[in-house]
């Protein structure tokens, strides 16, 4: 589950921690608690990604559901 702060951090916040969380579990060198508490810790962060993306696709999605009844009106008016 993720926290409040979590909840608040930017997508490129989120992102930059991943990055970060991924090289320390790649470089080694920490204790099997360490590593466990890293990769819950990139779950969280991959989560709160994996939202921002979902809401900018939906956000997408309704921009170009706009336009499209537009287009086809437009279309529908051509000269022929």
């Amino acid at each position: 589950m993720t926290s409040k702060v979590d909840e608040a951090l930017g997508y490129e916040q989120a992102r930059d921690e991943l990055i970060e969380v991924v090289r320390r579990l790649e470089a080694g060198g920490t204790t099997l608690e360490e590593s466990l508490a890293l990769w819950e810790r990139g779950e969280e962060l991959a989560k709160v990604c994996r939202r921002w993306l979902e809401g900018a696709r939906a956000r997408l999605d309704a921009a170009l559901a706009e336009e499209s009844p537009e287009q086809e009106k437009d279309a529908g008016s051509g000269s022929e």
